[in-house]
């Protein structure tokens, strides 16, 4: 009798594996979105800050016309990510939804108004921190844990997608937000641009620590070309020097970190890091925004002033009647057409676009390690 209740038992637990391991497959594919604005899918929409975009009209052209923290008129970039590979859209990581089965579709960490930087973003009051969207990172891990086990969490993280979006703000919201600001008198600029990728190399480092093996890393987009910085900037409606020569240092910089930290890691296997090239993605519907078919890249689609590009969008704001020929949304976000030009590239874009390989690489080849 000893026997055969021990081998009914060791028959359990098999069978419990192989149930646990086909319900998380049923799941499909987990995806962590990490970093500000232009991915938040509505964090901030649970702490105070006013770094958000909870009222109308954003998400006027969203599924249910309604706001719900996404800084666009639709979908944004996780969104459209998600939809392409055949997911639903990852819930915000503090939405009281995130619960149950959820869980396991991943989650978005990400915040309005963060940087690199943990004093990016401090006018905004409170934002969501990299350090603190990590500790969050850690948290859910926790709980997905005491649902599937340590085995069955540490296999979801690791084949997951992943998404970092951060860096634009530590110009516009840092270094540039004010004349002589406390951290362009503490740094050139030449010397600020290397401080913030070793800073960054420290958060891709810890994310690879906690499991993130496939992680999309984004560059900042033509920083000078929104149509807040020509408003603020350039009388003659050209994009701003000072941040597009930000732009030009800081992304091969960052690129050419990302290489060296496959190297470091990789050991001659796959690369964990892919860098996404924003500003090629950007310039493109910026320069001949008529080959897209816009009809303009220089005016938001809402917001006031010259180019609608100062202030906030408001419901007391000027708001164009068609979205989808306007490249830009807000005074710093494109609208859901172009966010959809921008995931094309991430999904099968050629080296101009993507470095290290596109998503479609990124897929087949944790689809090779299962």
């Amino acid at each position: 009798m000893d026997f055969l209740l021990a081998a009914s038992l060791l028959i359990v637990g098999i069978l419990g594996i192989i149930v646990g391991t086909l319900s998380l497959e049923a799941e499909g594919r987990a995806f962590f979105v990490f970093g500000d604005s232009l991915v938040d899918s509505g964090n901030n929409n649970y702490v105070a800050t006013s770094a958000r975009a909870d009222s109308p009209p954003y998400g006027i052209d969203y599924p249910t016309h309604r706001p719900t923290g996404r800084f666009s008129n639709g979908l944004n970039i996780p969104d459209i990510i998600s939809e392409s590979i055949g997911e639903e859209s990852v819930l915000p990581y503090l939405s009281p939804e995130l619960r149950g089965n959820k869980l396991l579709n991943g989650a978005n960490f990400a915040s309005a108004g963060v940087g690199i930087l943990n004093d990016t973003g401090i006018q905004f009051v409170n934002v969501i921190t990299m350090p603190q969207q990590l500790q969050y990172f850690q948290k859910y891990q926790q709980r997905v844990t005491t649902r599937i086990g340590d085995a069955q969490t540490k296999r979801l993280v690791n084949q997951a997608l992943v998404l970092i979006c951060v860096g634009g703000n530590d110009f516009v919201n840092n270094y540039y937000l004010i004349r002589n600001s406390a951290r362009s008198r503490q740094y050139p600029l030449e010397d600020y641009v290397p401080y913030l990728i070793s800073e960054y190399k420290k958060i891709l480092i810890r994310l690879y620590d906690m499991g993130a093996r496939n992680v999309l890393v984004t560059g900042t987009g033509p920083l000078g070309c929104v149509p807040a910085e020509i408003a603020r900037h350039s009388p003659n409606a050209s994009c701003a020097t000072d941040l597009q020569r930000a732009a030009s240092l800081y992304n091969p910089q960052l690129f050419q970190m990302i290489t060296q930290l496959n190297s470091e890691i990789g050991a001659g296997r796959t690369n964990a890091f892919y860098a996404v090239n924003s500003y090629q993605m950007n310039i493109d519907f910026i320069i001949n925004p008529q080959a897209y078919g816009f009809v303009t890249s220089k005016i938001a689609c809402c917001g006031q002033g010259p180019y609608n590009g100062i202030g906030p969008c408001t419901a007391l704001s000027n708001l164009c009647p068609n979205r989808d020929i306007y490249a830009f949304w807000d005074p710093f976000h494109p609208c859901e057409r172009a966010n959809r030009y921008i995931v094309r590239q991430i999904l099968s874009g050629t080296t101009e676009y993507m470095q290290h390989g596109n998503l479609s690489t990124i897929l087949a080849n944790t689809d090779s390690r299962t």
